[in-house]
């Protein structure tokens, strides 16, 4: 999937004795989108940015070690010990040091001859890495302004890591103008550098400027145009996170020294076996525990007290992600966790005061987003018409940012229609959840629309959970209700086989929980979406009943 930016110049930081100017050079292709604002919060936004550059350089997919390195010292070691050898007769200690002395001399020599030849190779390396460290940044990030905020988006190289800064208006002070809008950010790795030199004592001003940021350089092009050729699969990972975003979770904060804590046990320790998870031990009124596998380390948080209501133990994997956390840990006033499930993705929101940071992390490292976290087979699905989703994501354009029950009740629409129509925008790149706020927000993640047809089935389970209400083969046995939530059983005729797939429906019209009698749900649960015959019974139920 291509995608083509437009920059006015390069995103720069212009730095002074007394001020520094963050000059971020957006997309010109897009609707003028500009912000222009000093910071009253330096230190904070500086800690927070940071951040957020690690979460777009995290790659902790497996790599294998290199041992050509190792073998040659091995080598080396071995004629050491020959020289060593050597070296016990008498009658040749005089040669070798002689030797020595000379081929001493010799190699200086050498060197020095090739001395340059050595620094342009240094040269050229550091060039090179410098070059390829851009390339992380394959897809810029997008800035939003919106009434109350301005955020930045990102997603990491491995495709399993996302995160988001928000910051309120409150963070900045002599704000001239601005635009509500998106657009795409040029953000290379030299601005991270000039991001630290960020002090509290001078004056710094962040720009969004609709013209593209005129920005007074020297030997630099007008216009820099980018092409950017995608993997679905990145796409598509970007999509999910909101939706899972959207899925009930277990929710619980934890105090900063908790999350030091944490991540000082995690790098005063390195695994060499599995398992390697953390456990959340949540027990009403208690402490928060986390176990740390395989050592069997236990943490206890005896500042944060697990106010929910039913006791139970949440496992999560990709643990080192939480690294990432560190840098706003001195700013942060507390950390609130929300987690899906075992195995299931996990976010944590540091509240900054008038600024958050989103982290969010897939079930563990391998497992990236798009992969096997299908989270929006599980959004909301109710059918509705394309003319009502038109005037419900209109409706929300005129504020850009509202509750689901407020854009009901001004719409004069269920609650169903608007959760159904907001999935689907949100699944298409158009609409975001904040979860800090928890309200949805315009955001267009492209210029261009996104090929939907291309997005929407990244799996099998979706085309043959269409195929099966196409050939009628889906009956629901039984419905009751308890609790506010809505269980569904049903049988569904795959060929010669029967399957008997049951979910659970909470008021909101997610699936909080499903069981099927397939080989694929039982090996995998709901740790990858649920399989085609739960969704098939979810099409049915709300064909039958709505």
């Amino acid at each position: 999937m291509e995608f083509n930016y437009t920059y006015k110049g390069n995103t720069s930081v212009v730095e002074q004795s007394g001020n520094t100017q963050m000059s971020f050079s957006p997309d010109t292709k897009r609707p003028p989108t500009y912000f222009i604002g000093e910071l009253r919060q330096n230190v904070a936004f500086r800690e927070a940015i940071s951040a957020l550059h690690d979460v777009v350089i995290s790659d902790l997919r497996f790599k294998p070690k290199d041992k050509t390195a190792y073998k040659e010292w091995r080598t080396k070691q071995e004629e050491i010990n020959w020289d060593l050898v050597m070296a016990m007769r008498q009658d040749v200690t005089t040669k070798i040091k002689a030797l020595q002395a000379e081929l001493n001399q010799l190699n200086q020599r050498s060197y020095e001859r090739l001395r340059p030849y050595y620094q342009a190779r240094e040269e050229f390396r550091r060039f090179v890495w410098q070059k390829q460290l851009d390339f992380y940044f394959v897809f810029d990030p997008v800035i939003t302004v919106h009434p109350d905020e301005v955020f930045f988006e990102c997603f990491s190289v491995d495709e399993s890591t996302y995160g988001r800064l928000g910051a309120s208006y409150e963070v900045f002070k002599n704000i001239s103008e601005f635009a509500w809008g998106t657009t795409n950010v040029d953000y290379s790795a030299a601005l991270y550098d000039e991001f630290q030199k960020i002090r509290s004592y001078k004056t710094t001003q962040l720009q969004v400027d609709p013209s593209g940021f005129e920005v007074k350089t020297t030997n630099e092009e007008a216009y820099k145009e980018v092409k950017i050729d995608l993997p679905d699969s990145w796409v598509r990972g970007f999509l999910q996170v909101s939706s899972a975003m959207c899925l009930p979770a277990t929710r619980f904060d934890l105090h900063p020294m908790d999350i030091h804590n944490i991540c000082f046990v995690l790098r005063r320790h390195k695994e060499k076996k599995g398992p390697r998870s953390m456990r959340y031990h949540l027990k009403p009124g208690e402490p928060v525990r986390v176990v740390f596998e395989p050592w069997d380390i236990e943490v206890v948080c005896p500042r944060s007290l697990y106010t929910g209501c039913q006791e139970q133990t949440i496992r999560v994997w990709g643990r080192r992600r939480l690294h990432i956390l560190e840098r706003l840990i001195a700013v942060a006033k507390k950390f609130t966790v929300h987690l899906l499930g075992t195995g299931m993705p996990s976010f944590y929101v540091a509240d900054l005061g008038d600024m958050s940071f989103t982290l969010g992390l897939s079930g563990w490292t391998a497992n990236d987003w798009a992969g096997a976290g299908n989270f929006d087979l599980m959004a909301p699905r109710a059918d509705v018409d394309e003319w009502t989703q038109k005037i419900i994501f209109d409706g929300l354009r005129e504020n850009w940012v509202e509750t689901a029950d407020s854009l009901s009740q001004r719409l004069n629409l269920s609650r169903t229609a608007v959760l159904g129509a907001l999935s689907a925008y949100t699944q298409a790149g158009r609409v975001i959840y904040d979860l800090n706020k928890e309200v949805y927000r315009v955001r267009e993640l492209s210029r261009e629309p996104l090929p939907m047809e291309r997005l929407r089935f990244a799996n099998e389970r979706e085309k043959s959970a269409t195929r099966f209400l196409s050939q009628n083969a889906v009956q629901v046995t039984a419905v009751s209700e308890k609790d506010s939530a809505l269980t569904v059983q049903g049988s569904i005729q795959d060929k010669a086989k029967t399957y008997n797939p049951a979910l659970t429906i909470d008021r909101d019209e997610r699936i909080i929980n499903a069981e099927c009698t397939c080989n694929w749900h039982q090996q995998n649960k709901l740790y990858k979406g649920p399989c085609e015959h739960i969704l098939a019974l979810r099409m049915q139920h709300a064909r039958q009943y709505r």
